[in-house]
């Protein structure tokens, strides 16, 4: 089942021009793994099966990661469900069909911690999946990225693929999304904070501020990327976190102090605060000897000064 990675194995990175894509490109490359297939999304529409499959049966890939995915924030998976599920299933089904029917080697399926239930018990195991219900607010991109899984998981039962399905944490880092209606807490705050020191206003975020969340730079998602390529992977699922989390308010604060901001942070209560916890427990993938590296405040930091470029 687990052929061995080398140099001159040929991978394509789906999504390679996003924050996913983009780190596992820069590791890929820095490694001395070079013979790398992109296609941006004008080149090639992964939503269309007949292009994509007509794509690797040219390019015959013998590993793909699929970092290609519609993400956004709570307000944009509320006002757009059927694009955030539709969209995804397409995605992710023609990559999958595409790399099983052209005898792809190794099959790397990045999702999302929301394919928990919101109820989970914290830290959340993988076991956890399809115990309870979902989160509302992102229920549709979660429900997506779980036939995702569990595509991954048939393909490794029935055939015995060596394909692996990872689900990160809440990421940042570099070639993050920082559109205020669209982006996640984290770039959301950067660029709040970053904003409010230029004007000198006020911040307010939304929530209680009670809410506690755990962050993984990208960088040490790509080095798990790259850690499950070249070891042997006895399961379909890992997740993939820090192992740390804060509240929201810990989170504004450490922002705040990054940026250099000095105003006020005001609490917005009666607006939604998603998930009360939700902190991965990693020690699946721990055990087989990965551990994220970048602490928070070192990955602010670099995130921050990536954003003021």
């Amino acid at each position: 089942m687990n052929k061995k990675i080398s140099k001159t194995s040929k991978i394509y990175v789906a999504g390679h021009k996003g924050m996913v894509g983009s780190a596992c490109v820069r590791l890929f490359k820095s490694k001395g793994y070079l013979n790398l297939i992109l296609r941006s999304s004008n080149e090639l529409d992964l939503t269309n099966q007949q292009s994509v499959n007509d794509f690797f049966k040219k390019e015959r890939p013998e590993i793909v990661i699929n970092a290609a995915a519609k993400v956004g924030g709570i307000w944009a998976n509320n006002e757009f469900p059927y694009e955030f599920l539709m969209e995804n299933m397409l995605i992710q089904n023609n990559l999958i069909k595409a790399s099983f029917d052209n005898e792809v080697d190794k099959f790397i399926f990045l999702g999302s911690s929301c394919i928990y239930p919101k109820m989970a018990n914290q830290p959340i195991i993988e076991n956890s999946l399809l115990t309870g219900e979902l989160e509302e607010t992102n229920q549709w991109y979660a429900i997506a990225k779980i036939s995702g899984v569990k595509l991954i998981e048939a393909l490794r039962n029935e055939y015995g693929k060596d394909y692996i399905a990872l689900m990160p944490t809440n990421l940042y880092g570099p070639g993050d999304n920082y559109d205020l209606n669209t982006s996640h807490v984290l770039p959301a705050m950067i660029r709040k904070f970053h904003e409010a020191k230029q004007n000198n206003t006020d911040v307010t975020i939304w929530g209680t501020g009670t809410p506690l969340r755990e962050f993984l730079h990208v960088d040490d998602l790509a080095n798990a990327v790259l850690f499950c390529l070249e070891n042997e992977m006895e399961d379909h699922l890992y997740n993939i976190g820090s192992g740390e989390e804060l509240t929201i308010l810990e989170l504004a604060n450490l922002v705040s102090k990054i940026v250099g901001f000095n105003g006020s942070i005001l609490l917005e209560s009666t607006k939604p605060d998603g998930t009360p916890r939700k902190l991965l427990n990693s020690n699946k993938i721990n055990k087989k000897g990965f551990k994220s590296s970048i602490t928070l405040e070192e990955g602010i930091k670099s995130t921050y000064l990536n954003y003021i470029s």
